[in-house]
Order: structure tokens, then C-alpha cells, then sequence
């Protein structure tokens, strides 16, 4: 993402605030020219409301990131609704199930089925899927956040293999908890979002960091992006051992909820 980027294109889904404004602001800084999709917010940017679950709207927003730039050489698809809903599986309400299906991974989806043909017939580009470490982390009573984020994952390397000899690049990013506005719109149990807001505090990790790692990585041509470092080596856990790094997170929880939630005094 250097200069040799300078006036190209991007076009960021959920860019008005946490890692998807800092995204959008790297690139401005670099060069780029941006336009935001974002359901709600105010952006420096190309505002374009859009609700990526809308089929109509994500049409409607890539026609017209093209009509004022002229062209698009990025899509970040970044958008998402943070949070586990509501407790264990058998107590997910399939309401909050679709809800999270529609826009963490549909949107994701629509976005490339509608950008991805103007980046192809360019010849070049790059599509870069925001997912999350709960991706390949899967936590207890997050099972629609968990299942859209590893679908994210699988649907960046589906894209990655369709894309292959065409200029295109196709990578996913998958960061760790940092410090970011990410908690403002979750959906959790209060404990959840107690223990969330504890790791994001204690990571040391902003989101103009996170921004910064990510696209250089895209920028070397990486496929899968885990950021920051500690979270390699659970990526790498996880897919050698993959039975015991599932009952190593479930303990994890069941320790971390405590700790962020100590008993009144």
C-alpha cells in the first residue's frame, strides 16, 4: 500500500468508526481515494449509507464509488455486528442467528459478487475480508459470531482459488481483541461485554495499529492475516491440534469470566 497506490480506489464497508475508519484514514493517508459504506456514522469520506444485508444497496454503493472515482482497485469488507447474541446454542434466537448471518457474511458476500467483476476485468486489485479471531478461536455462546467469521475465512480462500491468474488478490484478516468502538453496538449479556472490554484494555493494540499490520500484510501478498503475533501461534495450535486447542478455549472462558466480573465487595 504504498505510492505506487497513490490515487487509486477503495472501497470500505463499516468504515465509520473502529478498524474500518482506521483502515479507511491509512489509505487516505497513503494516497488513496476512499468511500465508506456504513449504515450509520459520519465520515471524511464518500458517506454511502448501505446496508450490506440489501442486495439494492450494495449494488447501489459500488455503482457509485465507480461513478466518482472512475475506477476500484480495493474492496475492504469490514463490515459486521459484533457480539455472541444470546447465550448457548439452544438459547440462540434464530431472529439473532439471521441477523448475523445477513450482514457478518452475506454482506461479505454481496460485496464481492458486485465488486469483484469491475477489480477482474481491471486486471488487478485486491479484496481484503475483515473476519475475526473468533474465526479459528471459537469461544462458547458465540456461535453466530463464531460461524460467520470462520465463513469468512473459508469464503476469502474460495474467492482466493477463483481469482488465481487474474491480477486479483484475494486476503482475510483475522485480529485479536484491541482497544476500539467495536463494544458500542455488541449484543452480549453484560459478563460478555465486561470480559471483551477487559482483553481489549489489557492488549496494548489499537485500531490504527491493527490497520497499519493488516494492510501491509496484504501489501506482501498473504493470504491469511492473524494479528497481532501471540495470536499466530494460537492460529498454528489450533489447526495442528485442533481437539485440544477447543477444550483449551472453553477453559480459558470459564476463567476470564470470573476475573472480569469479580463479586461486589
Amino acid at each position: 500500500m504504498s505510492s505506487e497506490y497513490s490515487k487509486k480506489a477503495a472501497l470500505v464497508t463499516g468504515g465509520a468508526r473502529g478498524i474500518g475508519k482506521a483502515i479507511a484514514a491509512t489509505l487516505a493517508g497513503r494516497g488513496w481515494r476512499v468511500a465508506v459504506a456504513d449504515v450509520q456514522g459520519r465520515s471524511p469520506f464518500l458517506l454511502l449509507p448501505c446496508d450490506v444485508s440489501r442486495e439494492a444497496d450494495v449494488r447501489a454503493a459500488v455503482r457509485k464509488a465507480l461513478g466518482r472515482f472512475g475506477r476500484l482497485d480495493a474492496l475492504v469488507n469490514n463490515a459486521g455486528i459484533a457480539g455472541p447474541g444470546t447465550g448457548p446454542v439452544e438459547k440462540l434466537a434464530l431472529a439473532e442467528w439471521n441477523r448475523r448471518i445477513g450482514v457478518n457474511l452475506t454482506g461479505m458476500f454481496l460485496m464481492a459478487k458486485h465488486a469483484v467483476p469491475h477489480l477482474r476485468a481491471a486486471g488487478s486489485g485486491l479484496v481484503l475480508n475483515v473476519a475475526r479471531s473468533a474465526g479459528f478461536a471459537a469461544a462458547p455462546q458465540m456461535s453466530a459470531y463464531n460461524a460467520t467469521k470462520a465463513a469468512v475465512i473459508s469464503l476469502t480462500e474460495t474467492l482466493a482459488a477463483e481469482l488465481e491468474g487474474s491480477g486479483v488478490q484475494a486476503s482475510v484478516a483475522m485480529p485479536g481483541l484491541f482497544s476500539t468502538h467495536l463494544l458500542s453496538p455488541m449484543h452480549a449479556p453484560p459478563e460478555q461485554r465486561a470480559m471483551a472490554r477487559r482483553i481489549m484494555e489489557s492488549s496494548g493494540e489499537d485500531a490504527t495499529s491493527a490497520a497499519r499490520a493488516i494492510l501491509g500484510a496484504a501489501a506482501d501478498g498473504k493470504l491469511h492475516i492473524v494479528w497481532p503475533g501471540k495470536y499466530r501461534l494460537a492460529w498454528q495450535l489450533k489447526r495442528l491440534f485442533p481437539g485440544w486447542f477447543v477444550r483449551r478455549v472453553a477453559k480459558l472462558r470459564d476463567r476470564k469470566l470470573p476475573e472480569a466480573n469479580p463479586p461486589p465487595a
